[in-house]
């Protein structure tokens, strides 16, 4: 497995790492095993958040005795707790290391720092920085980290000095920060890690969506994976070569041409809905291949959900990617309920 160094961190790690989120859908054994198969196969950066249910809790089970082996991301979130931030992301932190059994983070990140306001309080006495100085101090956290979907709040953290890594999306469709974020991170020497490699889901072919990525010598792609053969298939994406064919790119054209900007990557900052709209699945429910079963179970609640959409624009004021969601979730419910008709 080849390997890329962290930016400043100085931490060397594989050339692709695993996100935390999918690894809750199969069952805890399941999920162990694929940790685990990533470590064999020498994938050592592995993803999570406090958020992401009990993902550091599967992969606390799943790295037991291998622990040297692994570096371990985890993220804190602190929005609008006021002075309260620093003893609640102190409390956070030592969540992430009861349930990772572990005793140190190697990278500890604030999570979904979305505006210039979110940014600046992490920076305000009592708020996250304080608590991520605190930690490094104890020796319970290595190095500090940032993970945003706005381009303005990515570039400031860059310049600020204050963090080690950018968390950001990134992939051959959303390939804005190919222009200025990545060549900034690189000048200023900061990490950058490629969250969304796939688009939340919407690119699937994963060969040519992870080359595109590898092509950029300071970026670690981090794509959330739920099955053995997922990881299997993206080692071997890495340990093959890199170089793009005609063929791909064409692909990589007719896949921009066809999602355009306007497509949902499953962040979720729009939940919760008030109505108890199920916007993310209604949202991505397009992209399934297969709609029976499926369709029949989750997608079927989440249009039926969609009926409950009062027009309120609150789920348009927490979207990061700026996307009409109102319209979406007329136009979805309309589609998928004349499938059933």
């Amino acid at each position: 497995m080849r390997t890329v160094i962290l930016g400043k961190t100085g931490l060397e790690v594989s050339r692709i790492g695993i996100g935390g989120i999918p690894i809750v859908r199969p069952t805890e054994d399941e999920a162990i095993k694929v940790i685990q198969r990533a470590l064999d196969l020498g994938v050592n950066f592995i993803d999570t958040a406090r958020r992401y249910g009990d993902s550091e809790a599967r992969i606390g089970k799943a790295i037991a005795g291998r622990r040297d082996g692994v570096i371990i991301s985890t993220k804190t979130y602190t929005e609008n707790l006021g002075d309260k931030a620093k003893a609640v992301a102190l409390e956070q932190l030592e969540e992430s290391l009861k349930h990772l059994n572990t005793d140190y983070i190697d990278l500890w990140q604030f999570h979904g720092i979305n505006t210039m306001e979110e940014y600046e309080k992490t920076l305000r006495p009592n708020g996250t920085m304080e608590a991520a100085q605190e930690a490094l101090r104890a020796g319970k956290v290595r190095h500090i980290g940032i993970s945003s979907h706005s381009l303005d709040v990515a570039l400031e953290v860059v310049r600020s000095g204050h963090f080690e890594v950018i968390q950001f999306p990134f992939n051959f469709v959303n390939n804005d920060p190919a222009n200025e974020l990545v060549p900034l991170a690189r000048e200023y020497n900061v990490g950058f890690i490629a969250m969304k490699p796939l688009a939340g889901g919407q690119l699937k072919d994963a060969r040519p969506a992870i080359k595109y990525l590898l092509q950029f010598d300071n970026v670690l792609p981090d794509p959330g994976i739920q099955k053995v053969e997922e990881i299997e298939e993206l080692v071997d994406i890495v340990n093959g070569s890199w170089e793009l064919t005609h063929q791909e790119r064409q692909k990589m054209e007719g896949v921009r041409a066809a999602l355009g900007r306007q497509f949902c990557q499953w962040c979720n900052y729009c939940m919760p809905c008030p109505q108890e709209v199920d916007i993310p699945c209604l949202m991505n429910a397009r992209a399934i291949d297969n709609y029976g079963a499926y369709f029949k179970n989750w997608v079927a609640k989440a249009v039926e959900s969609g009926r409950n959409c009062v027009q309120c624009g609150t789920c348009e004021e927490k979207c990061p990617f700026h996307l009409p969601i109102q319209k979406m979730i007329v136009e979805n419910t309309a589609f998928f309920e004349s499938l059933s008709a």
